[in-house]
């Protein structure tokens, strides 16, 4: 199964979370933050602009990037997570 977002959504493989701090404690799964960066899997082609063009996708597929802490839809394919979220909740791209 493969996923094609529509319109200005994105998906995105969200990065792991950290698994020790940097004192080296080992954090169990309920103290993780969630992550908030995250690979480019997928871009829709564009929102829909009034005169019925389609608007420029400022992301592409292999960009890392930064994205808000509680947006998106969550999507599980086997064993790897995905999110699905609007390309206005993407906060930055991360070089």
């Amino acid at each position: 199964m493969s996923f094609q977002p529509l319109g200005d959504r994105v998906l995105i493989k969200p990065l792991e979370a950290e698994e020790k701090t940097a004192a080296g404690i080992v954090l169990p799964d309920t103290a993780k933050e969630k992550p908030q960066q995250g690979e480019v899997v997928a871009v829709g082609p564009g929102r829909l602009l009034d005169n019925g063009e389609r608007g420029k996708m400022e992301v592409k597929a292999g960009d890392r990037v930064l994205y808000a802490k509680y947006a998106g839809t969550e999507l599980k394919q086997g064993d790897t997570k995905y999110l699905v979220l609007s390309e206005r909740d993407i906060l930055a791209i991360v070089e």
